[in-house]
Formats: structure tokens, sequence, C-alpha cells
């Protein structure tokens, strides 16, 4: 509000042509500058917890980015491992399956093995996608924990100045009450 009042009054005053309306710019600045010295150490103090905390906000964010960019990439590597595990599997199964094919007494057994040799790979394939589910889970979580404590911190520093507040709100009504 003091800036607002500031930039009103000095930085764009009104006037018609080359005459101001009748006030002292200096005096309203020197006004201005007095009222910003005499606010409360607790008001002050808010203004750096409020930085403070968007400092750690942003940081949190970036941390989150960083850790869900991280955790993606893990993701996406583990499956992509998991799939070319599984086609190599699936790849060796064939082999197998068409050697086989070529005895015609062993043909039920080739079969038998080419399915079990798939569905092992489905049953690798699918163990290592829920691992890397596990890992997504588990670092999302540390970073809820991250992001729950810096919450924790902001929730604790508003509930810190609110009684500042509620005092610095009561003590202009007193001093109206005394003034006349």
């Amino acid at each position: 509000m003091l800036e607002d009042l500031e930039e009103i009054t000095v930085d764009r005053p009104k006037s018609l042509g080359p005459i101001y309306w009748n006030y002292n710019r200096d005096e309203i600045q020197m006004q201005i500058a007095k009222l910003r010295a005499s606010l409360p150490l607790e008001v002050k103090q808010a203004a750096n917890l409020t930085r403070e905390s968007e400092r750690v906000i942003e940081q949190a964010r970036e941390d989150a980015g960083k850790t869900m960019e991280s955790a993606q990439k893990e993701v996406e590597r583990t499956i992509e491992d998991a799939r070319n595990e599984a086609e190599r599997l699936i790849n060796q199964a064939k082999l197998e399956q068409e050697r086989l094919l070529s005895e015609h007494e062993i043909l039920k057994l080739a079969k038998s093995q080419g399915e079990e040799i798939r569905q092992s790979a489905d049953k690798e394939a699918s163990l290592m996608r829920r691992g890397a589910e596990d890992y997504a889970f588990t670092v999302l979580s540390q970073l809820e924990s991250v992001v729950g404590k810096a919450m924790t911190a902001i929730d604790r520093g508003k509930a810190e100045l609110k009684p500042s507040n509620d005092l610095a709100a009561i003590q202009p009504r007193e001093r109206a009450k005394v003034a006349p």
C-alpha cells in the first residue's frame, strides 16, 4: 500500500499542464519513508519469512520436477530393458520351437517348452514392470514427504505470524481510542 501511495503521489502526480496540485512531493516522500521505517519488526520478519517460504517452495518444485524426470527416465529404461529381455526370450523360444518342429516325435514337447518360455518371459517382464512402478512410487513418496515438510514449515510460519497480526490489528484501535 505504501508503494502504491508513493507511486500515485510522487511518481505519477496529477497535474494540469505544468501546474501540479497543491502538495509537496519531497514531504510526502519523507512521510512514506518514515512510515516504512516505523513498521514493526514482525512485519519485516513476516516479509522475510514469506520470501524464504517462496524460495523453499520453488526449490521443492524444482527438486520434485527433477525427481519426477529422473524417476520417469528410470521407469522407461527399466520397461525398455524388460521388453528387450522379453523379446530376446521370445526369439530364443521361437528358435528352439522351430528346431524342435523338425523332429516330429518331440513336437508336443517343443510347443510346451515354447509356451513355458513365453510365460516365463511375460512373468519376468511383469515383475520388472512392477519393480519399476514400485521404484516410481517410492520416489514419489519421498517427494511427498519433502513437500509435506515444506508445507509444515510454511504453516508453522503462518501460525507464528497470526498472533503478531492480531496484536498489530489491536494496537491501532487502541491508539485511536486514546487520541480523542
